[in-house]
């Protein structure tokens, strides 16, 4: 039986009649007959019981309009499947990261996509303020925190990789004013503290929200120092100048806690509020663009190549 007998089949039992099937599947009458009447004598079975009102299955037609129901579903799968492969990502995307993240990470992960995907334009704007996605015509964005509980119902938002804030300070700080053991400790050490998205009248935060390794409350510690910016990686720099303790986010401190320049303070202790998220506005069908993009960033990430595990308390 060769697809085009499925089909047969599948038509005449669906309809009923040799004429409607013949009209469905865009052929006349006289065709429908004669090839039904070939299969059948291929066959050596009577698949249909024809009457003058109506085509009737028998129970070997029955059978036969089941399994080639099962096998002609079977070929649109595997054709939808190789279409899909075979089509190529095609059209522009506009993506908004966070700063820091977006320049050392999501640049990189965005034009090693490109170069996958030539077809493909992309236009990366990075900001510290997360936009109204839709009305400011963006596809998605890469953030550190998850959307807004107010978009719930206007934005999706998908995890790409874990990531928290850690304690660090630099080895000669520490060597010159000891090392905090306990959370009350750090109000005797100067805090080095970042405020990216205060106003011009806004003032830093005195307090770090942080959890214990195991645990999933989180406990207020009040903080103070003389030193305070907009830019993380100004504060960065004066934590390895050795001015203070600082609370800044793995990805961007990986390589020099690797190096030994900075080292990890209070190590069973973090905030765990800063993971990677791909946020998007809400949409029936998604470009495959989109999507092929989204699926590349959550496999770069999910290994983590900031070194998390590396830099994890044993």
């Amino acid at each position: 039986m060769e697809r085009a007998d499925l089909e047969l089949v599948v038509a005449i039992h669906r309809h009923g009649s040799l004429a409607k099937a013949a009209a469905a599947l865009g052929v006349t009458p006289s065709a429908v007959t004669r090839r039904l009447a070939l299969l059948e004598t291929a066959l050596g079975l009577r698949l249909f019981q024809r009457t003058t009102r109506r085509v009737a299955a028998t129970a070997e037609g029955e059978t036969v309009v089941r399994r080639a129901t099962d096998l002609l579903q079977g070929f649109q799968a595997l054709a939808s499947e190789l279409r899909e492969r075979r089509a190529e990502a095609t059209g522009p995307i506009r993506l908004v990261a966070t700063l820091g993240f977006g320049r050392h990470w999501v640049g990189p992960a965005v034009a090693a996509f490109q170069q996958r995907h030539p077809a493909v334009t992309i236009h990366l704007q990075l900001t510290e303020r997360l936009p109204d996605l839709a009305a400011e015509g963006y596809d998605a964005a890469i953030w550190l925190w998850s959307a807004p509980s107010r978009r719930a119902g206007e934005w999706v938002s998908r995890r790409l990789a874990p990531n928290e804030r850690v304690l660090v300070a630099s080895p000669d700080y520490l060597a010159a004013h000891g090392t905090p053991q306990t959370l009350d400790d750090l109000a005797q050490h100067p805090c080095l503290r970042v405020s990216e998205n205060t106003t011009r009248d806004a003032v830093p935060d005195h307090h770090w929200s942080l959890q214990r390794s195991g645990e999933r409350d989180s406990h207020r510690v009040t903080i103070g120092g003389p030193l305070s910016s907009n830019a993380g990686e100004l504060v960065r720099d004066w934590c390895l100048a050795g001015h203070g303790i600082m609370l800044r986010s793995l990805w961007d401190i990986g390589p020099v806690l690797a190096s030994g320049a900075l080292v990890r303070v209070l190590p069973n202790w973090s905030q765990r509020d800063a993971d990677v998220h791909w946020i998007a506005p809400w949409r029936a069908s998604v470009p495959r663009r989109l999507d092929l993009l989204r699926q590349h960033l959550q496999k770069t990430f999910r290994g983590q190549p900031w070194g998390r595990d590396r830099l994890l308390p044993g």
